[in-house]
């Protein structure tokens, strides 16, 4: 297309906020509904609740490292100056309005859903060191998950806060009413100057709170569950596989943004290339730290780590662990390692998908033998509820997000098409 500034400009602020996310809206809330409902009846079932809550916790996990992951793209791209994502950055960013559900997620697994969850540790805590029972009892955790995350959480919102309020003081124009009032309520003082410096601030403390924070949820969430084991690397591993995901998802709602918000022509295969080049390169990294862990842990072969490993890798439960395998590295491997299919949307977008169901199963995997009364993997109702839940309630605070703020930063958007137009 010719390049006319103005013109772009200008398509670009009438598209930022008339995104039509209400597939997402109407379908997340009903999922939602129907997930809580199951939830509910299973969460007070004899025999089954226990798989709910467990369920639940997965869910937990997975959600909140795509959530922190998101809002960490952001924090990279500010500090590593990148401007090919001008377009799409705004994509990822939307994940902020999950932020409520993951914390009261959170507190309904330090309360309700507590037993269920940590039984097996609190039996063991009685064979432990007095110094690590007392990491790991109760009230300790919770205060220390939730003001690990509480903490990095209201850094995000400050970053995408200070990210978004240049795009509304140029969109504020062609908006009315009670959304009109909001942006002229947050651009009261603004003064652009001091928010850039805010925003790069946010975003230095934010990429290390992240990985710190993050690794905390790993050993509360996952490694405390089964306390006579141990990794130092899990917590890089994690939050390394969150980032991941939060690749994934944003490839998705980048191919979804074409419609959605009208982004078809300015979504150049470029930026599908950039994107797709991180999904490949991290899928790779992923598999380096997996692979790092278990060579560790193999080669020492002691009882207390190698367990852990060998329940999960034979027995029942290897299907997960090979499905596992092959989603979140094979398959990405081989399907990105050219340069076509990373600048073709079907192919990308069936990527992302195989990916991030795999990386729900890793989560799945790393939790659920720790805990479960069962002999292997079981998936019915129990395990259904949780997970209709938590992507309902994901999708619907993505809508809400595009229908509060812009869904495409105008300002962002020029510098990449700018770019490449000179690069053409």
């Amino acid at each position: 297309m010719s390049f006319d500034a103005a013109t772009v400009r200008a398509r670009l602020v009438e598209k930022s906020v008339s995104a039509n996310y209400n597939t997402f809206f109407v379908g997340g809330l009903v999922l939602a509904i129907a997930g809580a409902v199951l939830f509910v009846l299973s969460a007070n079932a004899t025999g089954v609740h226990h798989r709910a809550w467990q369920a639940f916790h997965v869910n937990w996990i997975f959600w909140t490292g795509i959530t922190g992951g998101s809002i960490a793209i952001t924090a990279v791209h500010k500090l590593s100056g990148a401007k090919w994502s001008g377009v799409i950055i705004r994509l990822s960013q939307a994940t902020a309005f999950f932020i409520p559900v993951s914390l009261v997620g959170l507190l309904l697994i330090m309360t309700v859903g507590y037993d269920d969850i940590y039984g097996n540790m609190v039996a063991s805590l009685g064979g432990l060191s007095a110094g690590k029972a007392r990491w790991l009892s109760h009230s300790w955790m919770a205060v220390r998950m939730f003001a690990a995350l509480g903490l990095l959480y209201a850094l995000g919102i400050r970053m995408i806060r200070s990210e978004l309020l240049p795009d509304l003081n140029d969109v504020k124009a062609k908006v009315t009413g009670t959304r009109r009032d909001r942006f002229d309520k947050m651009l009261l003082g603004y003064d652009e100057s001091a928010n850039q410096k805010r925003l790069f601030r946010s975003a230095a403390i934010y990429a290390p709170l992240y990985a710190f924070v993050m690794t905390i949820v790993a050993f509360d969430g996952i490694m405390a569950l089964q306390p006579h084991w141990f990794s130092n690397l899990l917590g890089g591993w994690y939050f390394m596989g969150a980032w991941l995901g939060a690749l994934m998802f944003q490839a998705l709602m980048m191919l979804y943004a074409r419609k959605a918000a009208g982004l078809d022509e300015f979504i150049s295969q470029k930026q599908r290339h950039d994107l797709g080049k991180l999904c490949f390169g991290f899928t790779i990294f992923w598999t380096y730290l997996m692979w790092a862990q278990f060579l560790v842990i193999w080669y020492g072969n002691l009882p207390e780590e190698t367990g852990f490993v060998f329940a999960r890798l034979w027995g029942p439960w290897r299907p997960i662990g090979a499905a596992v395998g092959a989603g979140v590295f094979i398959i990405p491997f081989a399907g990105l390692l050219g340069v076509a299919p990373k600048k073709a949307p079907f192919t990308l977008g069936l990527i992302a998908t195989i990916s991030l169901v795999a990386l729900w199963l890793e989560r799945y995997l790393l939790v659920t033998p720790s805990v479960t009364l069962e002999a292997g993997p079981v998936f019915g109702l129990p395990e259904l509820g949780p997970i209709l839940l938590f992507v309902g309630l994901f999708l619907f605070c993505y809508a809400l997000f595009a229908r509060t703020f812009p869904m495409v930063s105008p300002r962002l958007a020029m510098i990449t098409l700018e770019q490449e137009a000179a690069h053409h």
